[in-house]
């Protein structure tokens, strides 16, 4: 899919709100469509859950985009997002882990976790994960309709 044609929808918590903004900075800049969904307030708390359900509203009414969520630690957004049941969303540390995951499991959700992960490999990873194909053969299809 072409940078210009793919929406990418990226939210965080009140512990990733320096990594959204610098993704948010640096994805636009790449050229791609990127939409803020918040929080916007590091002082202010908000729940985890809370951020992955807009982000995963927003992806069924466009299910072509792809998400990326951020919290202190990645897996609480990866397993709420996990929830609804047309997001598979993986917590990648490494660009190559991005894009096996995109690869093999057709994830459309990227989970950071801002209390571990550099900036710089933050964007990476997540440039992985735009980028990289689906493998669309069938044995991996056969797999994510049996967890969707």
């Amino acid at each position: 899919m072409n940078k210009q044609n793919m929406t990418v929808y990226l939210a965080a918590d009140h512990r990733g709100v320096g990594l959204k903004l610098y993704l948010y900075e640096m994805l636009m800049a790449d050229g791609y469509t990127v939409v803020d969904l918040g929080t916007h307030d590091l002082n202010t708390p908000v729940d985890f859950p809370d951020i992955a359900a807009v982000l995963a509203d927003k992806m069924l009414d466009k299910p072509e985009s792809r998400g990326i969520l951020i919290c202190g630690t990645g897996a609480g957004m990866e397993i709420a997002a996990n929830r609804y049941r047309h997001i598979r969303a993986s917590r990648c540390e490494r660009p190559e882990q991005a894009r096996d995951d995109r690869f093999h499991d057709d994830i459309n959700v990227l989970a950071l976790a801002a209390d571990d992960i550099d900036i710089e490999v933050a964007f990476l990873c997540a440039q992985s994960f735009l980028e990289s194909p689906f493998d669309n053969c069938e044995k991996r299809i056969r797999r994510i309709q049996k967890i969707s």
